[in-house]
């Protein structure tokens, strides 16, 4: 392969910038640029250098270089890693040296994709690292963390390596079909196999929307009549003005989405628009959307405010709700209502920014959804695979219900067992490949 380089710290100007070269002739074309009390030819394994960066007696900076011999680095060639000053003009003339001296810019992605490819990762933990680079919350990054050391890989490993002992077994009857007395697969096995893989697929699968939701965030849908306080609530999460506050009802039209990070979870904030009955047509497809948004979301905030009952839902939905009264720090009877609850009802005041008690609900309720120690799917390339999976396991339960021949049955298994290998990458395409590292940045 061509040795490659990336710049793999952010852009921009900085304390320091970090080069990354990698490949066969890594460490001979960065000694080439190299001056320092030794060659880098020379250097062990693992260890740092200082020098300075020199090109026809032309010095461009003072650097470190560390250095990695293959297996033992990221991409598991021979690597070295350069950290100089982050001036943009270095940076960028640094590339262009390595360039000249017989480097090639590497493309999106193609440390991680070298990485795969020579072994030091799977597809699934590759895609991790992805993930771990975007993660906004604590949450995000323990999800991709725990992705990234193999949770959900060897997860579907094992499964698919006891899979694929029976799958041979039964292909080896088929090659002696002339001797129907032969049965090397016990049946009864098989099925004991197939309904603990089924299982363990559809838990996958089940885990899927809280892995999605700490990913992209739990989404909290903000629901209630006309001006009870959902565009203030809104702005009261957030800290600023996100959303238009007036007494005018139907002010808010469409739904509002913007994230929110509390406790090291990101939560998906949509504010919607008020649930009455109305003639305006605007206003009746932003009801409908808020319906919609309601439906879809992990958390409603049902608002309301003294002298309400609140919104009924009329539509079946599986989501927590949280009855939430707000302007409680509105008087009754000469008693204000702020911080009490009458055993249904979460009392806040939004305008009055006295929603701490509503912060620690949802986080409360985020976190009684998500079993850290689980394996999660939070990636939809791997739920599509385990969904496809999951229906060849169910056939296979079927065949060996209706007697199916070995030759049935192996076609459902082979199905099963490739839908798992594309999640690891065992069964993969250039296409599929091109794709995914395509999304990573350069210098990753």
């Amino acid at each position: 392969m061509d040795t490659i380089c990336a710049i793999s710290t952010a852009y921009g100007t900085g304390g320091i910038a970090v080069l990354r070269v990698s490949g066969q002739e890594a460490i001979n074309i960065v000694d080439s640029l190299f001056a320092g009390r030794a060659s880098l030819k020379e250097a062990q394994a693992g260890t740092i250098h200082h020098g300075r960066i020199v090109r026809n007696g032309e010095e461009l900076d003072d650097v470190l270089c560390s250095v990695f011999h293959a297996p033992h680095s990221f991409t598991g060639e021979n690597t070295v890693e350069i950290a100089c000053h982050g001036s943009l003009f270095i940076q960028q003339e640094l590339l262009r040296w390595l360039i000249d001296a017989g480097c090639r810019a590497a493309e999106p992605g193609e440390f991680t994709r070298r990485a795969f490819l020579n072994g030091k990762m799977d597809l699934a933990q590759a895609e991790a690292v992805a993930d771990l680079i975007a993660s906004q919350s604590k949450a995000e990054k323990d999800l991709a963390l725990s992705q990234l050391r193999g949770s959900v890989s060897n997860e579907l490993s094992a499964l698919r390596e006891r899979l694929l002992h029976f799958t041979s077994l039964v292909e080896l009857e088929l090659d002696f079909a002339d001797h129907e007395e032969l049965e090397f697969a016990d049946r009864s096995e098989l099925k004991n196999l197939a309904d603990e893989i089924e299982s363990k697929l559809a838990a996958l699968l089940s885990s899927f929307r809280t892995g999605n939701a700490i990913k992209n965030g739990i989404p909290v849908a903000i629901i209630g009549a006309p001006n009870v306080g959902k565009s203030t609530l809104l702005n009261a999460l957030l800290g600023e003005q996100r959303a238009i506050v007036s007494d005018i009802q139907g002010t808010t039209r469409d739904t509002i989405e913007d994230t929110l990070v509390l406790d090291g979870i990101l939560f998906r904030l949509i504010d919607t628009a008020g649930l009455r009955d109305s003639n305006d047509k605007l206003e009746n497809m932003g009801m409908e959307r808020s319906r919609k948004a309601a439906q879809e979301a992990q958390i409603i905030i049902s608002l309301a405010e003294p002298g309400q009952n609140g919104i009924i839902l009329d539509f079946n939905t599986s989501s927590v709700v949280l009855n939430v009264l707000n302007k409680a720090d509105l008087m009754k009877d000469g008693v204000s209502l702020q911080g009490e609850t009458d055993g249904k009802r979460l009392s806040i005041s939004a305008k009055k920014g006295d929603i701490e008690p509503l912060k620690k609900e949802l986080i409360r309720i985020a976190r009684e959804s998500m079993n850290t120690s689980a394996v999660m799917l939070s990636n939809v390339r791997h739920y599509e695979a385990v969904t496809r999976a999951h229906q060849a396991i169910q056939h296979v339960q079927e065949g060996l219900q209706n007697g199916l021949s070995g030759e049935l049955l192996s076609l459902d298994l082979q199905d099963c067992l490739s839908a798992l290998g594309e999640v690891t990458g065992q069964i993969t395409n250039q296409e599929v490949l091109s794709n995914i590292f395509s999304k990573f940045c350069i210098g990753k």
